[in-house]
């Protein structure tokens, strides 16, 4: 029913995210990923590299589509039904792609974008630190000039393909001495420049996708290798904020839709006290509720891919999409379990691995608790700000006694 929001550029990139992963995704790369046979799935990423499917919003000239946020967002419903891991391998090269397209220059693009588009190189991100969780500017990673390099010490964790990355992009203070949001800078760090990776950590869900530590000890990164200015890593990671959050978003759509769909067939199929069970309100009424809550959130994605796409300041509705889309989520994929009752509790259907993978989307990129805490910081500046024109609800009290407003 959403397809009027697409044009016939955006359909057809869409129908081509839907058939590769129909086509050319097996069951059993999932299966073994979930058990951590596959720790990184490197062709699966060199399969949509050259299905031409990654970083769709960056220009021709660079090895994208010269497409939209719309289209993206199109596609990573798509992917998304594969479940967190496979979402993420998706969505990274445009997370790495939006700071070498926006802020790089043309050698780091020719170099690097390029490569990663076409799924030659493996790209991953380092924001977390093991003392920051969501304080991103207290971070304690350096980078010291030393001649035409700077050398880098410290650590990040939680880097989503870590195990698989050829190179990484990794934030550092440059200046400690300068305000938090000057201090960083922004550096593409290849593995073999001394990068140590460790993958340590045994998820929950969104397994597979190589998340693990890298550390850095004394690591010589070339000057030509700073993305942006010395000092610009705040900036970036702004601009940086709205990739990770709508590919969560996108990601977290695609989730709730196959579970929903998985618990929709169930109900149609599944017969007690003599009749199917979607005729009991019990279970329709969780399928409404998911249909609803499913599509309020992919109509607010998609509001806020407009919003990137027209050049509009989109914070507030980007977080809003983050949050919501991840918490209809979890939501959807909850009813879907209750939906199956047991069954959908044990492995033999995907809702269980679905579940595990939904828990993860309301903490990375952003908890959603710092969404709120944005949501509701944009939101305060609009009401200091109301539209000329606009009617003062406050006088239409029934009984406006201004003295009785008291504030102090």
């Amino acid at each position: 029913m959403f397809e009027f929001l697409l044009d016939e550029r955006e359909r057809a990139f869409r129908d081509s995210a839907r058939a590769f992963v129909k086509d050319h995704v097996s069951p059993d790369l999932i299966r073994e990923m979930d058990a951590d046979k596959v720790t990184y799935p490197r062709e699966y990423v060199r399969a949509l590299g050259r299905a031409g499917l990654l970083g769709c919003r960056f220009s021709e000239e660079w090895g994208g589509r010269g497409l939209n946020w719309v289209a993206e967002m199109a596609a990573l419903e798509e992917i998304g039904v594969l479940g967190a891991a496979l979402g993420c391998a998706f969505a990274m090269p445009s997370i790495v792609g939006e700071a070498l397209s926006r802020f790089g220059s043309d050698a780091q693009r020719r170099k690097y974008l390029r490569p990663i588009l076409e799924g030659r190189l493996v790209s991953a991100e380092g924001l977390t630190e093991p003392r920051g969780g969501s304080d991103f500017f207290g971070a304690v990673t350096t980078a010291v000039k030393d001649g035409p390099h700077y050398v880098l010490n410290g650590a990040k964790r939680f880097v989503v393909g870590a195990e698989g990355a050829d190179l990484f992009l990794i934030y550092a203070k440059t200046d400690p001495a300068a305000p938090p949001h000057s201090s960083l800078s922004l550096f593409i760090v290849e593995r073999d420049m001394g990068v140590e990776v460790k993958h340590l950590y045994g998820l929950m869900g969104a397994r597979g996708g190589g998340t693990g530590r890298v550390v850095f000890k004394d690591v010589r990164v070339p000057e030509d290798n700073i993305v942006g200015a010395e000092g610009a890593g705040g900036l970036i990671f702004n601009f940086m904020m709205v990739p990770e959050r709508l590919t969560s978003a996108g990601g977290a759509l695609g989730a709730a839709r196959a579970a929903l769909d998985v618990a929709a067939r169930y109900s149609m199929k599944r017969k007690a006290f003599g009749k199917f069970i979607r005729e009991f309100e019990g279970v329709s009424f969780r399928v409404a509720d998911s249909i609803a809550a499913l599509d309020a959130a992919r109509s607010l994605a998609y509001t806020a891919c407009r919003a990137q796409d027209s050049g509009l300041d989109s914070r507030r509705l980007v977080s809003e999409a983050k949050k919501v889309c991840t918490e209809s989520a979890w939501e959807v994929i909850n009813h879907a379990m209750q939906v199956l009752g047991g069954i959908g509790y044990t492995s033999v259907f995907p809702i269980e691995r679905l579940l595990r993978d939904a828990r993860l989307m309301m903490i990375w990129t952003g908890s959603n608790e710092i969404m709120n805490l944005l949501i509701q910081h944009e939101y305060y500046k609009e009401v200091g700000k109301r539209p000329a024109g606009a009617r003062d609800i406050e006088g239409d009290a029934i009984t406006p006694a201004e003295e009785e407003k008291v504030f102090e």
